[in-house]
């Protein structure tokens, strides 16, 4: 039984592409989605396959005993123990979308958020926040950049705005000091976070998350011609920079039967979590998840709360 959790945001700095294989539709090869709500997600299995690769490229052969405890013994050695860590899927908290003024904002839902604050329940965080919001109207913190005329415009569509919301503010407040990464280069976009933060009603975020995801158009040219090769033009779905998603992230005691051979750092399951957020905040706090690497997709900054 799992006896310790936190949580990791995961906040794109690049174009994200976790793909779920080739589509029927109209893109070729879309992103991974819920099945029930169709919002963006991340299957647990990458997330935790990434952060194992991370632990071993980056010094972790030196104490093959700790990524043992934490991620399971590898190769003809993995039947003798699981791992201790168990992060859940990836799920989504905040989505950009252009804005008419400001640039662009970050949009969420009621039912986005009270997913999210039941499982800050399951990391011993209680929080409160609970919103209404339906048809056309949209919630925005007191001064945002958005509002003109006391509606904002995102993407082409028009929302009432909804000013003066306390509860708002705080829920701002409180993503940027606590989800948002800590260095000092996301000053800005912490400021940006407490006046631009848009509350939407489900239905509506649903379709941005559906729409306004990043499409592009891949070739692959024929090397002696430099056309494009038959079957060499497709499209791909990309989370857009700055996207905010966060998985949980459970661990329990070592499961090696030979206690007396874990090391130090890794005995119970608080520590497991201990040495994993050290880890993250110490020199590796960016990740590289998903597809197309080479060219520069899938780089995320992370914070452990």
């Amino acid at each position: 039984m799992f006896k310790q959790v936190k949580l990791l945001f995961l906040y794109t700095e690049t174009p994200l592409h976790v793909g779920s294989g080739s589509s029927l539709g109209t893109v070729d090869l879309p992103i991974q989605r819920e099945r029930h709500t169709n919002l963006p997600m991340i299957q647990s299995s990458g997330i935790k396959g990434k952060l194992r690769s991370a632990f071993e490229n980056n010094g972790g052969q030196t104490n093959p005993g700790i990524i043992s405890a934490i991620f399971g013994p590898r190769d003809n050695k993995a039947s003798e123990h699981a791992g201790a860590l168990s992060p859940g899927d990836g799920r989504l908290l905040l989505f950009p979308v252009r804005s008419l003024a400001g640039v662009f904002a970050w949009i969420t839902c009621p039912l986005v958020i009270s997913r999210f604050v039941r499982d800050l329940k399951l990391a011993n965080q209680s929080h409160n926040w609970t919103f209404n919001c339906s048809g056309s109207q949209a919630i925005v913190p007191s001064g945002s950049h958005l509002v003109i005329d006391n509606s904002i415009v995102l993407e082409e569509f028009s929302f009432a705005a909804q000013t003066d919301n306390l509860q708002l503010t705080e829920f701002a407040a409180w993503l940027a000091t606590h989800a948002l990464p800590s260095g000092d280069e996301y000053q800005f976009w912490k400021d940006k976070l407490k006046k631009d933060l848009v509350i939407i009603s489900d239905d509506a975020f649903k379709d941005f998350c559906q729409f306004s995801t990043d499409v592009v158009s891949r070739t692959k040219l024929s090397q002696k011609t430099k056309t494009v090769e038959d079957g060499g033009l497709w499209t791909e779905e990309n989370l857009p920079s700055d996207t905010l998603l966060y998985t949980p992230l459970f661990t329990c005691d070592p499961r090696t039967g030979n206690r007396e051979s874990v090391p130090a750092e890794v005995t119970d399951a608080s520590k497991i979590l201990t040495t994993i957020q050290s880890y993250l905040t110490n020199g590796h706090s960016r990740l590289q998840l998903g597809g197309n690497e080479t060219v520069g997709r899938g780089i995320v900054a992370t914070r452990v709360l």
